[in-house]
């Protein structure tokens, strides 16, 4: 429905159609009028009105014809249809109504008689149109909650509410956006626009409706950006860089997760676009309420997941130096020289010790020592590639496995790691500390090394022999 509600007068009595017309928009409503039913659906169809008056007898036409043809049309059932005639009274209420009219209008009109059943019909239409977009509204609700209680990812469920809700209210620019009460900074979790845009952090003092809606932790909706008074001080900012904003109307809603305001559901529209009224926002508000416990679900399965992610990888780490230790070194070879066997690629292994490293905690003291373990697990975590692994055997020994290196391969990366250590001082600054590492070296498929205890043995056997060669060196 229009603010005035648009009436189609098809009638072929120019006279009466000036004097209906008149009427009508003396109280208030948009009249047309056509004297001819030859091409009333097309008209129909093109002018979207909200009330038909139709004679039943109009030249060139039937007007129980085009009741039935508006009858059966799926734009235009439900149109309601008053029909007009001189006929008896009797006769056309019963074929009329029949056909699907809903009402009958005798002629000669009384006026105060039209004017009173054609604001019963509209208020009758209106009720019925709203009911039917209740009812739209409901089923488009379940099947929305359906769809996000099949996702056990919180992003996924973001990504559907912000494209079922634009796809709903016929909008092209729906997001939600992550922040709390103090925030100045919110995080995109998605948008329908630009589905790529999400974990992008947006600067929150360019957008006043977010801010309000933290802050007043309410649901804020305007309808023309370019005049609402929120916007006084960002428009002067707009004007001054010279930016058009097509942003016209605007929705945000805050929601919250575990009784903790989480962020907002923001709609916007352009001026191309019929403007968000309060029906569009509670319709998206009692989306995303409906939503929040499958959202909770979600946040907690995630946070289950990425609690046992952190517990399993402080398992697998050297507490002092934080590359992995024995155990996870051990299970990690295994796989790799799995993987080598099966795919023919092959697989180094350097096992390196810091020379002397005993008078290092003799003369400088175990924290020192300490200090200077971590700072050489850093310097090789620093070398290794994303596919490298680096552990802490023992004590002041360290293992890097090197997948698909061969011999030249680890050759190169140990003399890389030969040259870094001796051009750098360890320790502080206060007591720099000079050290050498020596480092033996082991390649996979080997016939002496048929499992990961062999293999790690041969790159042992190497590392002593590099340390009896006189240290700083490395053999393989």
């Amino acid at each position: 429905m229009t603010l005035a509600p648009k009436i189609l007068i098809a009638d072929d009595d120019e006279t009466l159609n000036r004097t209906l017309s008149w009427v009508l928009k003396d109280s208030g409503y948009e009249v047309e009028t056509i004297s001819s039913g030859a091409r009333l659906i097309e008209r129909l169809l093109a002018g979207h009105y909200d009330l038909l008056l139709l004679d039943i007898l109009m030249p060139e036409s039937d007007g129980l014809s085009l009741l039935e043809g508006i009858k059966t049309h799926p734009q235009l059932k439900y149109l309601p249809v008053l029909m007009i005639s001189s006929m008896p009274p009797e006769e056309a209420t019963i074929t009329t109504l029949g056909l699907g009219a809903a009402d009958f209008i005798p002629k000669p009109i009384r006026i105060r008689e039209l004017l009173a059943r054609v604001k019963a019909h509209l208020r009758s239409s209106r009720e019925l149109d709203q009911a039917r977009a209740e009812a739209r509204s409901r089923e488009t609700m379940m099947d929305i909650l359906r769809e996000v209680t099949m996702s056990i990812s919180s992003a996924e469920i973001y990504q559907i509410l912000v494209r079922r809700v634009a796809r709903g209210l016929n909008i092209s620019k729906c997001s939600i956006i992550l922040a709390g009460p103090s925030d100045s900074t919110g995080t995109v979790a998605a948008a329908y626009e630009n589905p790529n845009l999400r974990s992008l952090e947006v600067d929150l003092k360019r957008y006043p409706e977010i801010l309000e809606t933290l802050d007043r932790q309410a649901m804020v909706l305007v309808q023309d950006v370019t005049t609402d008074p929120l916007y006084r001080g960002i428009r002067a900012e707009w004007e001054a860089d010279g930016m058009i904003v097509p942003t016209k109307s605007v929705v945000s809603i805050p929601f919250s997760l575990r009784e903790q305001l989480a962020g907002v559901f923001f709609l916007r529209t352009t001026a191309q676009d019929p403007p968000l009224n309060e029906a569009d926002a509670r319709f998206a508000q009692q989306v995303i309420t409906a939503a929040v416990s499958a959202l909770e679900k979600a946040h907690d399965v995630e946070a289950a997941v990425a609690s046992r992610e952190e517990m399993q990888r402080l398992a697998e780490l050297d507490p002092l130096t934080e590359t992995y230790n024995r155990r996870a070194l051990t299970d990690r070879l295994a796989v790799e020289m799995d993987r080598a066997n099966r795919f023919s690629t092959v697989l180094a292994c350097l096992m390196i010790d810091i020379d002397n490293f005993k008078e290092v905690n003799d003369t400088y003291g175990h924290l020192v020592g300490d200090r200077v373990l971590r700072q050489f697990a850093s310097m090789l975590q620093r070398e290794q590639r994303a596919m490298d692994l680096v552990a802490r055997y023992g004590g002041e020994e360290f293992v890097v496995l090197l997948p698909e290196t061969g011999a030249t391969g680890a050759r190169i990366f140990a003399e890389r790691i030969l040259r870094d250590v001796g051009s750098r001082t360890f320790g502080d600054g206060a007591s720099p500390i000079r050290l050498t590492v020596s480092i033996g070296g082991a390649t996979f498929p080997n016939a002496s090394a048929l499992d990961a205890a062999s293999f790690l043995h041969l790159a042992d056997q190497n590392l002593y022999r590099a340390k009896r060669e006189g240290r700083n060196c490395y053999r393989d």
